[in-house]
């Protein structure tokens, strides 16, 4: 029950943080959004930080299992245009709905991590199946130093769902195209 309790928790707190930001985030508002009693949460967070811990940890599950849904419902990757139409479905679902959400609060813990060594190393890359594809598309085409490309794609592809994010609107099919082409030469 414990468990269930801290996920309900940390849920409630990725809801109040892309909501509301990160100053938004206190106990009390975690409490009110998952409409438990005053002092729920300090209970089962007794700080600040093992709260900003408990949310990235279910943040970083959350996005495994979708970036792993993601892999398994698209066909293998054999053209450049299965790589693009892979990185424009995760674009529009970092975009749009719970995903959006999700994303705005990915990043407003991003910006913590800078000074929190504990959330970095929780947010770290995670090996995926997401991350496998584009490694081995890369390498089926020769690309040198597979490791270094697929990391710079992905992080441009973070920075172009960033970038829309604050301006509105979604990737742009030739930004991505644009990408892939660099990472292929």
């Amino acid at each position: 029950m414990a468990s269930d309790r801290r996920t309900l928790l940390a849920d409630a707190a990725l809801d109040v943080l892309a909501d509301e930001g990160i100053r938004g985030l206190t106990h009390r508002a975690v409490d009110r959004r998952a409409s438990l009693p005053p002092g729920t949460t300090s209970a089962y967070f007794r700080t600040r930080a093992a709260l900003l811990t408990a949310l990235v940890t279910r943040l970083v599950q959350l996005d495994q299992a979708e970036l792993h849904t993601l892999a398994a419902d698209l066909p293998p990757l054999r053209t450049v245009e299965d790589l693009v139409d892979g990185m424009a479905l995760l674009a529009r679902q970092r975009l749009t709905g719970e995903g959006r959400r999700r994303s705005l609060a990915r990043y407003a813990c991003v910006v913590e991590s800078v000074r929190d060594p504990e959330l970095r190393e929780i947010l770290v890359p995670r090996e995926n199946s997401g991350r496998e594809a584009v490694r081995t598309f890369l390498a089926a085409r020769g690309t040198a130093d597979v490791e270094s490309r697929t990391h710079i794609l992905l992080t441009c592809i973070d920075g172009l769902i960033l970038d829309r994010l604050a301006h509105g609107g979604h990737v742009p099919r030739a930004a991505l195209e644009g990408l892939i082409a660099a990472a292929l030469r």
